[in-house]
C-alpha cells in the first residue's frame, strides 16, 4: 500500500492565493456583486477587459459563467459550479477555463466591518502550478480594484 505524495501534497498547499479587501459598501450590497449578473458585469475582468456575458445561479449546484473579451478582441470563458452557498456570508465555486482540464476552487467570504464596510477574503486554490497562480493574483487584483471602484465616492 502506497501513502500520500508528500511533494505532492505540498505543491496543492502552495499553488493557492488569498487576497483581502476592506469594501465600502454593506455585506449585501458586496454579495449581490458576487451573484447577480447585472453587476459582475461592471467588474469581474481585469485591466481594459470587459464582461459580454455573465451566468449567476446561485445555489448549491447552480452554474457559473463568465465571458470576457479584451480590447483587442481576445476571448476568455470561465465556468463552474457553486459548491457552498451561504448568503451574505460565504460562496465556494469551482473554476475551469473553457479548453483547459483543471478546475480550481474559489472561495469567497464576506465579513461586516463595524463602520458599515465589508472584509473581502478571496481565496483561489488548487492551482496546476505556481505560474498559474501568480497570473490568476495578477487578474484578481484587478478585478477586485474595479470592485471597489463601484462604491468609491
Amino acid at each position: 500500500m502506497t501513502g500520500p505524495n508528500p511533494s505532492a501534497e505540498a505543491a496543492e498547499r502552495r499553488a493557492y492565493l488569498t487576497l483581502h479587501r476592506t469594501i465600502d459598501a454593506p455585506v449585501e450590497a458586496v454579495y449581490a456583486a458576487w451573484t447577480e449578473p447585472d453587476m459582475l458585469r461592471r467588474w469581474l475582468a481585469p485591466g481594459n477587459a470587459t464582461v459580454v456575458r455573465a451566468v449567476a445561479e446561485p445555489w448549491v449546484g447552480g452554474t457559473f459563467l463568465i465571458e470576457m473579451r479584451g480590447g483587442d478582441g481576445r476571448r476568455w470563458l470561465t465556468s463552474g459550479l457553486y459548491r457552498e452557498v451561504v448568503p451574505h456570508r460565504r460562496l465556494v465555486q469551482t473554476w475551469r477555463w473553457e479548453g483547459s482540464e483543471v478546475e480550481t476552487l474559489v472561495t469567497v467570504e464576506f465579513e461586516p466591518e463595524e463602520a458599515g464596510g465589508t472584509r473581502l477574503t478571496l481565496t483561489h486554490s488548487r492551482f496546476a502550478e505556481d505560474g498559474a497562480r501568480d497570473e490568476h493574483e495578477q487578474g484578481w487584483s484587478g478585478c477586485l480594484a474595479k470592485l471597489e471602484r463601484l462604491w468609491a465616492g
